[in-house]
């Protein structure tokens, strides 16, 4: 009887700790199924035949240095082929992450390689030192594994990110009218 009196009282006094642990416990199995549904996501992420493939062209365009070979393709074609060859990581970034910020900050990595490559002779030398296929994948792989410091990182930058990538256009687009001027005039010698 007593105890039923002091546990009367200890509710009265709002000090029921059965009630509180239970919402502990509560609490905690939700945070744990919240996880394992975190982690069984991710998985599935990083199993996908696109993620794959984003880190063997990470590994081949960058590593084993085919951005800049592919870029000594002359008239802008092999730059061309290399925007093409990242065309899975902004479909990642987009349809699979489904970041806007992150997709803008991929497609600015990507714009970047073009117009740094574009530049003759030069641009291949950026190409074997800028590396931004491995860039986008950390990108990428920090927004699956939750990282936070990449997350704050993409989402702060990605107004001034947006800006960047028309000016990226804009020069790109100069580069390549000056380039097709610099080519009628070399075939009007002839």
């Amino acid at each position: 009887m007593e105890s039923s009196r002091r546990q009367q009282a200890q509710n009265d006094l709002g000090l029921n700790f059965e009630k509180e642990d239970l919402k502990r416990e509560a609490a905690l199995a939700k945070e744990q199924e919240r996880a394992a549904k975190k982690e069984a996501k991710r998985q599935e992420m990083m199993n996908r035949s696109s993620y794959r493939m984003m880190v063997k062209t990470a590994t081949y365009m960058d590593k084993y240095y085919l951005d800049p070979i592919i870029g000594l393709i002359p008239g802008g074609i092999g730059d061309t082929i290399s925007s093409l060859v990242a065309l899975p990581f902004i479909y990642y970034s987009l349809c699979v992450v489904k970041s806007i910020p992150l997709t803008l900050a991929v497609i600015y990595n990507i714009l970047k390689d073009v117009m740094l490559g574009a530049i003759p002779v030069i641009g291949n030398v950026f190409d074997i030192f800028k590396r931004s296929y491995v860039d986008n994948l950390k990108l990428i792989t920090g927004y699956i594994e939750d990282d936070k410091e990449i997350i704050s990182k993409v989402r702060k930058k990605a107004f001034a990110t947006a800006v960047f990538i028309a000016i990226i256009c804009f020069l790109i687009y100069l580069m390549v009218l000056a380039a097709m001027a610099v080519a009628k005039f070399v075939f009007s010698l002839f």
